[in-house]
């Protein structure tokens, strides 16, 4: 499978030609700040498989409750679109922002994180995996 997709301006782009490990429904409150809404789509994919081309991608690093780590957060700094996220304590593990992708149409989240901080109002994905926290060990 290919993956490709870029940021709001088309500064950066990226493709990975891998098979996703995941599609994740975050509720974790620093990705609805990051996105600016209830929940982040992310696709999991192995990171050696993700390019990422253009000069203007930067980094915003959080540290995750769970695991202690950095989350390092990239996203374009012209306009702003949050393309990757990769956690120092998930080596070889990135998360894709879903709504850059070019494709979106197969997207199915098979899992939500950090349940416990969903919005009231966002009803659960049906058959998906719901925990309360982060991805179980």
């Amino acid at each position: 499978m290919k993956l490709d997709g870029h940021c709001l301006c088309g500064n950066i782009t990226y493709t990975c030609e891998t098979e996703p490990q995941f599609t994740a429904i975050c509720h974790c409150t620093n990705c609805q700040r990051q996105t600016g809404a209830a929940v982040s789509l992310v696709v999991g994919v192995d990171d050696i498989d993700l390019k990422i081309e253009g000069d203007s991608l930067k980094t915003f690093i959080t540290v995750g409750e769970d695991h202690g780590s950095n989350t390092n957060r990239s996203f374009c700094s012209d306009c702003g679109s949050p393309i990757v996220s990769r956690i120092d304590a998930m080596p070889g593990l990135a998360f894709i922002k879903a709504g850059t992708l070019n494709d979106t149409s197969w997207l199915n989240p098979t899992l939500e994180l950090w349940h416990r901080s969903a919005q009231s109002w966002v009803p659960p994905v049906p058959g998906a995996e719901v925990h309360p926290r982060g991805i179980p060990a």
